[in-house]
């Protein structure tokens, strides 16, 4: 009994706080516009000074109780002043995740600090350093899970709900300090020709869960969190004023304390293709997560505000259960200028023409 207790533990753990992304993490399906998520490095790689950006995530209702993730992020980009063109950017990263008939849930206070250097005084070149640390909880609700001496003998697997369990589980709620650090590299392809064509890009690579925090819910049974190594990469090309062309791509890894590499690696990319229409720019795409998931997604700005929505198409072989419907996503964000002044505004402009920056 107890053993089954265990097993049954350690499939809760394992599957219900994972199993909403990859790599022991959450993962968005819009994951370009989560920077934090893929890399500390890449906090403040934008055009302005302030982006602030909210996810919702709506998973698997077609199979079970929904998986349910909430995400908001800001970052707040400033010069400093020791460093030709170099820049800080101070961010913060929370995120709640509710999965699963025993509702386990984890929370995520991550503030961030991102630190880039010019490398070139003519044209976008950075190098940034980035460090997240913070908070994170798990939890789950005991009292809705199901133990196999539940069910009466000699009675066809028929449910009793008079009798409540005899497992006793040590912790249904655990905290930790976890941390990431990562780098990026921000350039252009500069066109000779026509500053209007410039290819923006970046590279970028991070490690999540550097001190390995252990989570235990038994005592004797501990659940390492593996390191992750992750890699960047993005482009945005111009193919006209008004339209442009984008392409994005992360690779995941975990490995163990000895950097010795464990599970399977995953992929994600997707591209897009943008049209502007005065203040308005249109931007459709699709987006594959390898061995789960095609993700067609549109999106909508309007001034300093977006609106992006995507839904899953399962292939992995979960489709046949799931009818291929996978989760529905929003995501809402707002970039700006913090400079209200119209003369401020516009030196800040031209001071942001070669900071870090990605697409218009």
């Amino acid at each position: 009994m107890r053993r089954y207790l265990k097993t049954c533990a350690l499939l809760l753990i394992s599957c219900l706080s994972f199993a909403t992304g990859f790599c022991q993490d959450v993962a968005f399906s819009q994951f370009y516009d989560q920077p934090l998520l893929r890399n500390p490095g890449l906090a403040g790689v934008f055009t302005g000074n302030i982006r602030v950006s909210a996810s919702y995530r709506n998973q698997w209702e077609s199979v079970t109780i929904p998986y349910r993730t909430f995400s908001l992020s800001g970052e707040f980009k400033t010069p400093v002043n020791f460093v030709r063109d170099g820049y800080a950017t101070f961010g913060l990263q929370l995120l709640r995740d509710v999965a699963g008939t025993s509702e386990f849930n984890t929370t995520q206070i991550m503030p961030s600090l991102t630190y880039g250097v010019s490398l070139s005084e003519y044209r976008n070149s950075y190098l940034s350093f980035g460090f997240m640390g913070g908070s994170m909880q798990q939890r789950f609700d005991q009292s809705k899970l199901v133990f196999n001496d539940q069910f009466i003998a000699g009675s066809n697997g028929s449910y009793s709900i008079a009798p409540a369990s005899r497992q006793v589980i040590n912790n249904t709620s655990v905290s930790y300090f976890d941390a990431s650090i990562g780098l990026s590299y921000n350039g252009v392809f500069k066109n000779r020709r026509d500053d209007l064509y410039d290819i923006d890009y970046f590279i970028g690579a991070g490690l999540y869960h550097i001190t390995m925090p252990e989570v235990s819910f038994f005592k004797g049974n501990i659940i390492t969190l593996n390191r992750k190594f992750t890699a960047n990469a993005a482009l945005s090309a111009p193919t006209s004023e008004t339209d442009r062309f984008i392409l994005y791509a992360d690779y995941f890894k975990q490995f163990t304390r000895g950097l010795k590499p464990i599970g399977i690696s995953t992929i994600q990319a997707g591209a897009m293709y943008s049209h502007e229409f005065d203040q308005q720019t249109l931007t459709l795409g699709m987006l594959y997560r390898m061995r789960d998931a095609v993700i067609p997604v549109i999106q909508l700005q309007w001034s300093q505000f977006m609106v992006g929505m995507s839904y899953d198409v399962n292939i992995d072989k979960l489709a046949v259960a799931s009818q291929r419907r996978g989760g529905f996503e929003l995501t809402l964000s707002y970039r700006d200028f913090l400079s209200s002044s119209r003369d401020a505004r516009s030196k800040e402009e031209r001071r942001q023409s070669s900071c870090p920056k990605f697409g218009r």
